[in-house]
């Protein structure tokens, strides 16, 4: 497996098991504590290092710019490593949103459609618990 579409299918498939143990098994303790956060991450930061090391020298383009960006991306290797980037981070973010909301004793049913969402679209998730929490914090208040 050395292309990037190759590896791309592998980091997707590799993140999977974070995800579903967070949906269907929150209280399970390696879920939110060990696999969501540490080791699937982990592994996926350990792929995106390969790839950027290999590739970002030789790919065009850079951050100073919309363009800069646009080429930089334009190169398969470094468009996988922004996807891993995504994957670990978006997994990352979900084990918190998991273990703060059992902190707080937010139930688990509120908790998934945020899951669903930082999966799909990240930071639209995290708002959607950030706000779920308030709304939990501000009832307690009350």
């Amino acid at each position: 497996m050395t292309d990037p579409e190759s590896l791309f299918t592998l980091a997707t498939w590799l993140s999977l098991p974070g995800w579903v143990l967070l949906v269907v098994a929150p209280r399970w303790r390696w879920s939110a504590r060990i696999i969501g956060p540490v080791i699937l991450p982990m592994l996926l930061s350990a792929l995106y290092v390969a790839a950027l090391a290999l590739h970002l020298p030789h790919a065009e383009g850079g951050f100073g710019s919309i363009a800069d960006v646009r080429t930089l991306f334009s190169d398969d290797w470094i468009l996988l490593a922004g996807w891993i980037h995504y994957l670990a981070f978006d997994l990352f973010v979900a084990s918190w949103e998991v273990r703060d909301s059992q902190r707080l004793g937010i139930s688990h049913v509120v908790v998934v459609p945020c899951l669903v969402l930082t999966l799909f679209v990240g930071p639209i998730g995290f708002l959607c618990y950030l706000l779920a929490r308030a709304l939990k914090r501000r009832v307690e208040i009350e």
